[in-house]
Formats: C-alpha cells, structure tokens, sequence
C-alpha cells in the first residue's frame, strides 16, 4: 500500500484540516503527522480506498479506513481519544 499522493490527500483536505487544529500535533509534510517527535498518523492509497495509520499505543501503527464522511469522523475521534 502506498502512501497517499496529492490527488488523494486532496480528497482528505477537510480532515486534514480539522487535525491541523489540533496543537498537539504537528504536520511535518502533508498529512504526515507527528506528536512531539513520534511520527502518530499517516495516509495510504490503494484500490481499496483511503485508509489511515495511526500509533495509538506503542510502537505499531493501526490502520483504519478513511474512504467516506462517517470513517473520517471516526478516525477524528479516536484521534483527539488518543490525544487525551
């Protein structure tokens, strides 16, 4: 799976938006987001759809689909969760 192009992460824009006003986090490159210096959440494409790799404990990334609104707001959630 790679990870998400422009195309893709324009599609994403409303949502990257919403995390880019979290202050915890910080954007080093396009949708590649960091919490104080541990990479914490980044997008992937593949024919299946958008997903999204988020480190909510640990070392390891989960992966959870962002292809429509009620995934997006999902991933939100368990962001500002994981935040917390």
């Amino acid at each position: 799976m790679k990870h998400a192009g422009s195309a893709a992460l324009d599609q994403l824009e409303p949502l990257l938006t919403e995390l880019r006003a979290l202050e915890a986090l910080k954007e080093k490159a396009r949708g590649v987001f960091y919490r104080r210096s541990r990479a914490f959440l980044h997008f992937h494409e593949d024919p299946s759809g958008l997903h999204a790799d988020l480190r909510l404990a640990g070392d390891d990334f989960d992966r959870f689909r962002v292809q429509d609104e009620a995934e997006r707001t999902a991933l939100l959630a368990l962001v500002r969760k994981g935040l917390a």
